[in-house]
């Protein structure tokens, strides 16, 4: 922030934007507010005065403010000026490359919940020079519930009847509002909470856009139509509700076929859960949902989107990228895959189970194999008590790893 003029805090509602950027700002403008958008309106240079840094609180509910940023930047590169709250800008919306820089937030990773105290740090794995020891009582039991009261910070407080209507009330917002507020215009909200349902099902899979579509349907057996779902899928990530893990595509790829298809994951596993109307005791003994072909055990499923969702931030906080990777075969599948800037990875797979089992790593020797040195360490992350290190593989339990 001292160095950047602009920052957009990019995320989901909820996830604690206005809250950060409000630590940081001297002068605060309220656009989601008729008064301030009115002033905005009627004199655009309004939006740039104050002390700064300025935060412009919901900046799209403005639509000069975007353009009065850009401008005000090009004439004036000094750092910590701007702080932008609010979706991110459409298409349509002039580039604000290299003037407005955009920082992911996401809500709260396991670190940052506070149940454990980290023992493992991603950074030091990345460079490695990682202790691998720790101890956690944090079990299944345990995850689930972190599953279902999610990592928005108000809503995660919360329990009961009280949780399930502040989650409820969360995803009927984004259907009957919020995706109006990036110019969708919805017809049938039923189809598209369908379309959400059926897309939290696929929660950690690759599985094909015209599955989920297939597998959504309103009560009528008929799902949307494919130019109905590409504006639901457009929507749905400018707001962050859908939060999906890359292919990985490495520098100087070895190997010969490599699926490019996204991992699905919702901004928090709680929001899917609740879609599927499940809480933390019935996703531990779920058979799956509905009759698709990624109709397999939730819970696992569900704990490698806790998993994905923590370990995004502590990758960000380095720098570093993360993807996963599948073979075109499905033969050989990594989790997760986390590159640094010299191109060298962290490749790691989850495992809900309290031991692990000597096959849970066969896909990390394999890929040992493939690349070599450009393999930094190899992590099998699990339900378990114990971090340990066994066969040039570390076993880290997901309560014991941090940042």
């Amino acid at each position: 922030m001292p160095q950047l003029p602009a920052i957009l805090l990019d995320g989901p509602k909820a996830v604690g934007k206005t809250s950060t950027a409000t630590q940081r700002a001297k002068t605060i403008k309220r656009l989601d507010r008729s008064d301030d958008r009115n002033i905005a309106a009627a004199n655009p240079d309004w939006i740039t005065q104050g002390d700064k840094p300025i935060l412009l609180d919901e900046w799209q509910r403005s639509p000069d403010v975007w353009g009065e940023i850009k401008s005000a930047v090009d004439k004036n590169f000094t750092g910590g000026q701007y702080l932008l709250t609010g979706s991110m800008p459409s298409a349509e919306t002039h580039s604000g490359a290299g003037r407005i820089t955009a920082v992911r937030m996401r809500p709260l990773s396991i670190a940052e919940r506070e149940i454990e105290q980290p023992t493992v740090s991603l950074k030091e794995l990345l460079a490695r020079s990682a202790t691998i020891e720790g101890e956690t009582s944090v079990r299944t039991n345990d995850y689930a519930r972190e599953m279902m009261v999610s990592g928005f910070p108000a809503i995660r407080t919360l329990s009961g009847k009280a949780l399930t209507v502040a989650l409820d009330g969360y995803i009927e917002r984004i259907i009957d509002a919020d995706v109006r507020e990036v110019g969708l215009s919805i017809r049938k909200p039923a189809s598209l909470r369908s379309w959400i349902t059926a897309y939290a099902a696929a929660t950690a899979t690759t599985a094909s856009w015209e599955t989920i579509r297939d597998a959504a349907n309103s009560g009528s057996n008929e799902p949307p139509a494919k130019t109905t779902v590409i504006p639901y899928r457009d929507a749905l990530t400018r707001l962050r509700i859908l939060d999906e893990l890359p292919a990985w595509t490495p520098n100087h790829n070895p190997f010969k076929k490599v699926s490019l298809s996204a991992k699905h994951f919702l901004a928090d596993p709680a929001l899917a859960l609740r879609l599927m109307n499940y809480d933390a005791d019935t996703i531990q003994t779920a058979a799956g949902f509905g009759k698709t072909e990624f109709d397999s055990p939730l819970i696992g499923r569900m704990f490698e989107a806790l998993a994905v969702q923590s370990i995004q931030t502590y990758a960000q906080a380095t720098f570093a990228s993360m993807a996963h990777f599948r073979d075109v075969n499905g033969r050989h599948e990594i989790d997760m895959i986390i590159q640094r800037d010299d191109g060298k990875v962290l490749a790691l797979e989850v495992k809900l189970s309290a031991t692990p089992d000597p096959s849970d790593g066969k896909h990390l020797k394999w890929l040992k194999s493939e690349i070599g040195d450009q393999l930094i360490d190899s992590v099998v992350i699990y339900a378990g008590k114990y971090a340990y290190r066994q066969n040039d593989i570390a076993y880290v339990p997901l309560a014991l790893l941090g940042p």
